[in-house]
């Protein structure tokens, strides 16, 4: 199975959650072999896959970028990441893989996911449970950054 057939759902998805849910346009940037669990922001959601592939994706998020979010989403101004963010990142870490798997069922590759984990704090880690590459891709927003991991046995 292609590495990209896989991932590029997952890009696609985050791009489009993100602009329909918050409004919110983002910029992929290069993408990249990920070599160690270190997060590239503030607050992760984290959520395993299996099915038709084994892995898991996970969407980091920087403070500013997450906080811009949330004031989309709910519409009254956030500027820290408290419990309510936490909760955001887990609900977006669940839309993007639903939107995903939905585009991957429509080439035949049927994923099951579990259910989100969100971890926050400056340089945390993030553990992905696959024997394969982690491919990791930087997105820009105008209120920061976040980063999309998809990692495959």
């Amino acid at each position: 199975m292609l590495e990209a057939q896989i991932v590029n759902p997952f890009l696609e998805a985050s791009l489009n959650v993100l602009k329909t849910m918050a409004m919110m346009e983002a910029e992929a940037g290069k993408p990249f072999l990920k070599k160690d669990r270190i997060a590239g922001g503030n607050v992760t959601g984290i959520i395993g896959i299996t099915g038709d592939a084994q892995g898991s994706m996970s969407i980091t998020f920087s403070t500013s970028c997450i906080t811009a979010i949330v004031t989309n989403l709910f519409g009254s101004s956030v500027d820290e990441i408290n419990d309510e963010v936490r909760d955001a990142v887990g609900e977006l870490t669940n839309m993007i893989c639903g939107d995903a798997r939905r585009r991957l069922e429509s080439e035949d590759i049927s994923l099951q996911a579990g259910t989100p984990t969100v971890v926050s704090g400056n340089n945390h880690s993030i553990t992905h449970i696959h024997t394969g590459p982690c491919i990791a891709v930087p997105f820009k927003t105008q209120a920061g950054g976040f980063v999309v991991e998809v990692a495959f046995n």
